[in-house]
């Protein structure tokens, strides 16, 4: 089918075709044969680059084109900004595209300006809660991975959002994506969508096991000259040998660095020197914008061509490692499975070194076929690879015959709704009676009844569930009413201010409790809720938490009476937790809190980002209950920063961050104006010519021999604008 034949405008048309895309694959063409552009629905469970992005496209701009708005969910903000990046392109046919992954209490009523709107599903959630206006105006919604239903921790949110969607907009289009769905048809059924189903691919996928000296496809074998007692490594030669790049999949973050720096060791040899003089350029800048020991791991294997990915690094290193990647200046990465989870990274060979994963109550186990597929599913990269291969690794030749079966030979599994859970439900029920989707219990059955659980288990599954959140949501005062279901004040804003209401219930009630007030305190009470994610308590960690406890015993709200029983454990896990916030805002280095509490600085942000919004949530519960918040709202803007109270000024200044306004703030400098009296030499020699010009640029002062365009001072990128207005909050939720 080709491009010009179309029903679309024809400056549509020729983007696509001055783009050198002038027929669809054989699945977008189905997809339009199965009314794409009618405005019927439609699920593609298709095979990764086999154009599900382009079926969307599609869809969008005919949307568009008659009076509509588009809103586009993803599941990472990683993801959200690769789609943001790639929708901008269609600003050249006038179409505006705008991003959301802030603020979860914010409504973004100025992204209402846009054609496009990307946002994950939490955020789409959030906006929902916070009555945006222009959630009505949106008329077709395309949800990417949606095979995600199934996830524990991401699933409910999904499901709840579309079930929201479909009823405040009807006669939306819905395009659902993914290349692994086992029951594809149910869902299509529950989205009332056609199904297309394809195992189509640009580039052949071949997927086999090694063993011994050679890959086993299903087609046949495939020698490998081992240059190494590694198989994965052999494998990783084996790839760059030949041209092209591969990515090694394995289960722990450990691993992963692991093995990089082992293939660092021969890989290195093989890159010649051009390409070893700009992998120095990326090394440098992981050093650059790193503050641990790990960002001096990376650099070295940066510099001999390899990577390792994973949520430890920061959000600095884990872009530099996928756009050097990309440019195929990194030949080799080896990733935890989250890369596979939706960044756009294919590569010549995908090699899985080890399937099975940990389990906390049943030791090793295998890991899904529907996990592997997303792994195998990287493989081939259109327009640079003749073929894609992923492989499994065996060790002998039972477990050769028994990999074969159970993954190369084997289907996704089917998809589930998680549902049906007090813990996934509770939030869920708060935010649609406070937005009004339901008024009563009859209501909010049938509200329940168009969910993806009922759909494949009836509804009748939910009662049970249902009455014990609205019990729970009663007792704690976020409802009124036995027949009518009325918010209360608490109610609505702990559905806006996106936590869970154990969370806020918690929050409210320690609040009410506490006479003691001192940071630990705060951050304790908020390491207390659901919406934390609490540090491991490790083997050595019990003793120095315990007496932590005991010598601090008066700032915490309530202690569990029972010592080592499972909840006094696990409130030593919030104490732990809370232990590197103190550390965090007392501007202890990242490098000693990553050596302290044996995390990665990802970790760091990540749990600082979300104690910021819980504190933040905590101050807007206190104003509204009658408790003071003039501490609570410091703590929010400390855990923001990383600082003590007194360089709040100076970490506003852009290019300030906690290390640079501490130097700045002991020399005397601690406030603009300050810093305006100050003269650049001065400045230069606390942190450097280049970010001094550009401090005392950014306050305002007029720094000689600088202008726009000085090469003294960086110009922020898009990308780094992207990462600006993600910061805040991240997927963690």
């Amino acid at each position: 089918m080709q491009i010009k034949d179309l029903d679309i405008p024809n400056d549509d048309a020729q983007f696509y075709i001055d783009s050198g895309i002038e027929e669809l694959y054989p699945p977008q063409a189905e997809a339009v044969e199965m009314g794409l552009l009618k405005g019927n629905n439609i699920l593609a469970a298709i095979p990764t680059a086999s154009g599900k992005t382009m079926i969307a496209e599609l869809a969008m701009l005919k949307a568009i084109r008659g009076g509509g708005k588009a809103l586009y969910i993803v599941p990472l903000r990683a993801l959200a900004s690769e789609k943001y990046g790639q929708f901008r392109e269609l600003s050249r046919l006038g179409i505006k595209t705008g991003i959301s992954t802030g603020d979860l209490d914010s409504r973004d009523e100025r992204l209402g300006v846009n054609d496009i709107i990307v946002a994950t599903s939490e955020k789409t959630d959030s906006l929902l809660r916070n009555e945006t206006s222009w959630m009505e105006e949106i008329n077709i919604v395309v949800v990417d991975e949606v095979h995600l239903l199934d996830s524990k921790n991401r699933g409910p949110t999904l499901e709840i959002v579309l079930t929201k969607l479909k009823r405040l907009n009807p006669d939306a289009q819905i395009i659902a994506l993914s290349a692994t769905v086992g029951n594809a048809q149910e869902i299509a059924e529950w989205l009332d969508a056609k199904l297309i189903i394809s195992q189509w691919r640009p580039i052949q996928l071949r997927e086999g096991v090694f063993f011994g000296d050679s890959i086993d496809f299903i087609e046949g074998q495939k020698s490998i000259e081992r240059k190494s007692d590694d198989d994965a490594l052999s494998l990783v030669i084996d790839t760059i040998n030949d041209g092209g790049q591969c990515l090694v999949f394995e289960s722990s973050r450990r691993n992963c660095a692991s093995f990089a720096k082992r293939a660092a060791r021969v890989v290195g040899s093989l890159l010649d020197r051009k390409l070893r003089e700009q992998l120095d350029d990326v090394a440098q800048q992981v050093i650059d914008t790193g503050e641990t020991g790990t960002a001096g791991d990376l650099a070295e294997c940066l510099r001999n061509g390899v990577a390792f990915h994973h949520a430890g690094l920061n959000s600095d290193h884990r872009k530099l490692v996928e756009d050097g990647f990309r440019q195929n200046m990194i030949k080799m990465i080896c990733s935890t499975p989250t890369l596979a989870a939706g960044l756009n990274l294919p590569a010549r060979r995908v090699i899985v070194r080890n399937y099975k994963r940990y389990d906390p109550d049943t030791g090793m186990q295998p890991i899904p076929v529907l996990e592997y597929k997303q792994m195998a599913g990287r493989a081939g990269r259109p327009h640079l690879d003749p073929y894609g291969e992923s492989v499994l690794i065996a060790r002998n030749y039972d477990e050769l015959a028994s990999v074969m079966d159970h993954y190369i030979s084997a289907e996704a599994e089917d998809i589930w709704s998680k549902l049906g859970t007090e813990n996934a439900l509770r939030t869920h029920i708060l935010s649609t009676i406070v937005n009004g989707f339901a008024h009563d219990q009859k209501e909010l059955m049938d509200f329940m009844g168009s969910t993806f659980f009922a759909y494949q288990q009836q509804s009748s599954g939910l009662i049970d569930v249902v009455d014990e959140c609205l019990t729970f949501l009663k007792d704690h005062g976020m409802i009124t009413g036995d027949d009518t279901f009325t918010p209360t004040g608490l109610g609505r804003l702990v559905s806006m201010l996106y936590i869970d209401p154990l969370s806020g219930a918690r929050i409210a009630e320690g609040l009410l409790k506490t006479d003691v007030i001192t940071d630990m305190t705060f951050l304790q009470l908020i390491c207390s809720t659901p919406d934390m994610r609490l540090l491991y308590m490790r083997n050595d960690d019990y003793e120095i938490i315990h007496d932590y406890v005991q010598s601090h015993s008066d700032v915490f709200v309530e202690i569990p009476s029972q010592f080592k029983s499972a909840e006094y454990e696990w409130f030593l896990s919030e104490v732990k937790t809370s232990l590197m916030i103190l550390d965090w805002i007392n501007e202890v280095s990242t490098e000693n809190i990553t050596q302290k509490f044996k995390i990665g600085e990802g970790d760091v942000h990540a749990i600082a980002d979300i104690s910021e919004w819980l504190m933040h949530s905590t101050t807007q519960l206190a104003n509204l209950i009658g408790v003071g918040t003039t501490q609570l709202s410091q703590l929010e803007k400390r855990i923001h920063y990383g600082t003590a109270p007194e360089l709040m000024e100076l970490v506003g200044i852009r290019n300030v961050g906690r290390v640079r306004a501490r130097r700045l703030y002991d020399a005397g400098y601690g406030s603009i104006d300050d810093l305006k009296e100050a003269s650049l030499p001065d400045i230069s020699e606390i942190v450097g010519p280049n970010i001094a010009a550009g401090i005392l640029s950014g306050i305002g002062v007029r720094v000689k021999g600088l202008h726009n365009s000085s090469s003294n001072i960086r110009a922020i990128t898009m990308n780094e604008l992207i990462d600006r207005e993600q910061k805040t909050f991240n997927d963690y939720k």
